[in-house]
């Protein structure tokens, strides 16, 4: 698998070669190198890495015996966002500039894990902190199982030192600056570089396939989260079953007749609202109900496959009374809110609407998003 590593960088070069150094002392020297900078990091590291013969990356790749052919990294790879104008940012200096570096992460974020065969390694070290935080915003929205993100951590007194880039395979001594400002000199073989994984959360499993043909703002892709997705209530008579939200609930017959009767009528009205509170169109009446029975009557038939309507119980759902239909309804709510719970059982229940004597009944859910199986 390709190893990709995908930086941002700063006016100090140094962390590249420091990031390098420790994939490389994990078994993990990336296939191709690829930075994100300003125009004066660009010119940074293409001064201190980039010349070949003087260059800190190409005297790290000598130093350990790296075939330079075996690594995609040139200047072309060296990336300065650019702003509104089409300029090289010299700066990440305000909310405008920080949109367009977060935009750029995206987008070659997005390209890199579109590779199924690349890991892609997300480096926050370098730069202002707000480069290292689009990045890990982006890793965050488009990394795979196999991609990371890593932080590095330098010693102290090595860390930003102009004259430290990586610890050589053989000592050298170079000048440090302490505390104080006062110069003084140590062997690299004492620093200690650090590879840090970073934990953390990708997204990418959750969005959906048009999200993932063109790179998006992190707002987009949070927001196509947030929204609630549109479940669909599944009535199914002959399973005697009523699904929702991935769950089911058991209905007896009688129960489902009733429950049914309320879903086919909703799905025969007219109302667009997502949530209705009881308009005419799709709720009814207690006496509507009632003069309906025989239709609820029906649908227990068909489902329990019992004798003729005539010939059953007067007092059962097929002889619908006032009483008996507050019955049947306040089991079919019960059921709904043991299965579902009560705040979704509220969403499909058969609902009453209003006061007395005007109070309406039916099931609040949007009309789209239910489906009876007959």
């Amino acid at each position: 698998m390709k190893r990709i590593l995908l930086a941002v960088c700063g006016l100090s070069p140094q962390v590249i070669t420091e990031t390098l150094y420790a994939l490389h002392q994990e078994g993990r020297m990336p296939d191709a190198v690829r930075i994100l900078t300003t125009r004066e990091g660009k010119a940074a590291v293409n001064a201190h890495l980039l010349d070949p013969e003087s260059g800190q990356y190409f005297r790290f790749l000598r130093d350990y015996g790296i075939d330079p052919a075996t690594v995609d990294f040139s200047a072309r790879h060296v990336t300065a966002v650019t702003d509104g104008s089409g300029r090289e940012m010299d700066d990440i200096g305000g909310e405008e500039d920080n949109e367009r570096f977060l935009g750029a992460c995206m987008e070659e974020a997005f390209a890199l894990t579109s590779d199924p065969e690349s890991a892609v390694y997300f480096s926050i070290a370098g730069g202002r902190k707000t480069m290292g935080a689009c990045l890990a915003v982006a890793a965050q929205c488009y990394a795979r199982r196999q991609d990371r993100i890593f932080h590095v951590l330098v010693s102290p007194e090595f860390e930003g030192s102009r004259h430290f880039f990586y610890p050589p395979r053989e000592s050298v001594s170079i000048e440090l600056k302490g505390k104080d400002g006062a110069p003084f000199f140590k062997e690299t073989r004492y620093a200690r570089v650090t590879l840090v994984p970073m934990p953390f959360f990708s997204i990418r499993d959750r969005l959906s396939d048009r999200l993932l043909k063109a790179p998006e703002s992190p707002s987009a892709l949070m927001l196509s989260l947030v929204r609630e997705k549109r479940h669909e209530l599944v009535v199914d008579l002959h399973g005697g079953t009523v699904a929702w939200k991935g769950r089911e609930c058991d209905l007896m017959p009688a129960q489902m007749a009733l429950y049914a009767f309320f879903a086919l009528r909703k799905r025969e009205s007219d109302c667009g609202r997502e949530t209705c509170r009881g308009c005419a169109g799709c709720t009814l009446a207690r006496e509507q109900v009632l003069e309906r029975a025989a239709e609820v009557a029906e649908i227990y038939r068909s489902i329990s496959r019992v004798r003729p309507v005539e010939e059953m119980s007067r007092t059962g759902v097929a002889c619908l009374d006032e009483e008996n239909f507050k019955s049947y309804r306040s089991r079919v709510n019960g059921a709904l809110e043991r299965a579902f719970g009560p705040d979704e059982a509220a969403k499909i229940a058969i609902a009453a609407h209003g006061r007395r004597p005007g109070v309406r009944y039916g099931i609040p859910l949007d009309r789209e998003r239910i489906r009876v199986v007959v």
